[in-house]
């Protein structure tokens, strides 16, 4: 179970699990990652013997042995968080010290929209009119982002107008109607 938990740890540079497995995960960590740093041969048939997956290897005796070339321990880091919702277990995230800021190709349209009200605020101050404009297109796009809902079905709508306005009579039966009156 370490040794998979340290090979996804490496792999993913960060997991979450619980406190007493993450500081007995760390020390593993560690010493997988000094192994790195040392680079001989020795050194890596004892990776390979305890890391169970080769990229995870060879990005430990490359990528991982730059980053912490002048570090002399604490590749890792210990951060407690909330217990567990199921059976209120202490959990804990490890993650790599160090570890570069991964920025996502596609971006949501949130952070989109962040960014487009970030620029306006930085603008200069609007005019009444643009102000006006803003508002008028902000009602539309919260229009659109509302749900439509559904038209209602035939036999309500005729329903409805039933209610609301009496039935008219067609010529032919107001005439019948007149006829039997008069008599």
């Amino acid at each position: 179970m370490f040794r998979n938990m340290v090979t996804s740890l490496l792999q993913h540079e960060r997991i979450v699990t619980t406190e007493v497995k993450a500081k007995e995960i760390r020390r593993q960590t560690e010493k997988m990652l000094t192994l790195g740093k040392r680079g001989d041969l020795h050194a890596r048939r004892q990776a390979v013997a305890f890391i169970r997956s080769d990229e995870v290897v060879k990005m430990v005796f490359s990528e991982y042995a730059q980053r912490y070339a002048n570090r002399e321990g604490g590749y890792t880091r210990v951060l407690k968080l909330e217990p567990r919702a199921g059976d209120n277990a202490p959990m804990a995230l490890v993650e790599l010290v160090d570890r570069p800021i991964k920025e996502s190709k596609e971006k949501s349209p949130k952070s989109k929209a962040s960014k487009e009200t970030k620029a306006k605020k930085e603008s200069k101050a609007p005019s009444s009119k643009a102000k006006a404009s803003k508002a008028e297109e902000e009602k539309t796009e919260k229009e659109d982002a509302k749900p439509k809902k559904k038209a209602p079905a035939k036999k309500t709508a005729e329903k409805k107008a039933d209610k609301a306005e009496p039935k008219k009579k067609t010529p032919a039966k107001e005439q019948a109607a007149e006829n039997e009156e008069k008599e």
